[in-house]
């Protein structure tokens, strides 16, 4: 498959055959953005515009600190809180609670700045997968041999298929059973450890070899939840 700046990323995504290739997609844009927050973000104002705004999330709060040096994280915070105290708290208490600032604070517990950006940046890296996949028959087979598509990647991967930047008609019925498959035989594999699992813990089983289905709890996990414990 010829590389352009569009498919680098995605080759180095799917080449590793290593778990879900969409959960690594997710991987690489957090860490990315994560970097360039503390990083290069700093003196972009019309970044810090939008991070003052939205603030973070709890993981990425948390990794940003492992990131980046103290005084990067602490700026970030000043000028949030900043925003905080200008734009979401009333200016002082009134009789009763503001219900434009209860809303606003609501809203601000929902947005993460290194959330969206993901949830954007995902389906422009999808759109280049769905591309890639319709162009040439390399990438079919390097999707085929994927280990799995966890279970909420399945659900994106296929809404955005279907949609304006997604697969054609041509290749839409082997792409949707290319795609189930990697997730239905991966789930039926992982049932069948889990069940193997479980029965390792009657009697009449002590002291046999828990195999493969050692880590199967660690798998489920990641699996259903698209981290790993």
């Amino acid at each position: 498959m010829k590389e352009n700046i569009c498919t680098i990323p995605i080759n180095d995504l799917f080449k590793p055959k290593d778990g879900c290739p969409i959960c690594r997609m997710e991987e690489m844009l957090e860490e990315t953005y994560v970097d360039f927050v503390v990083g290069d973000a700093m003196m972009e104002p019309s970044i810090r515009i939008e991070t003052n705004r939205k603030g973070f999330c709890h993981r990425h709060f948390s990794k940003m600190f492992s990131a980046g040096q103290k005084l990067p994280n602490a700026l970030i915070m000043e000028s949030h809180l900043q925003e905080i105290i200008d734009e979401v708290l009333p200016k002082k208490a009134g009789s009763k609670p503001d219900k434009k600032a209860l809303e606003k604070i609501e809203e601000l517990n929902k947005t993460c700045y290194v959330c969206d950006r993901i949830e954007s940046d995902i389906h422009h890296l999808l759109a280049t997968v769905f591309a890639e996949y319709q162009k040439t028959d390399e990438f079919r087979s390097l999707y085929r041999e994927q280990p799995f598509i966890c279970l909420n990647h399945y659900a994106l991967i296929m809404r955005d298929a279907m949609g304006k930047r997604g697969v054609g008609s041509k290749y839409m019925s082997d792409f949707h059973a290319d795609t189930y498959a990697l997730t239905k035989n991966y789930l039926t594999s992982l049932k069948e450890d889990t069940s193997y699992f479980c029965s390792m813990f009657d009697y009449r089983n002590r002291g046999g070899d828990f195999g493969k289905s050692k880590d199967v709890i660690e798998r489920n996990i990641e699996y259903l939840t698209k981290e790993k414990p």
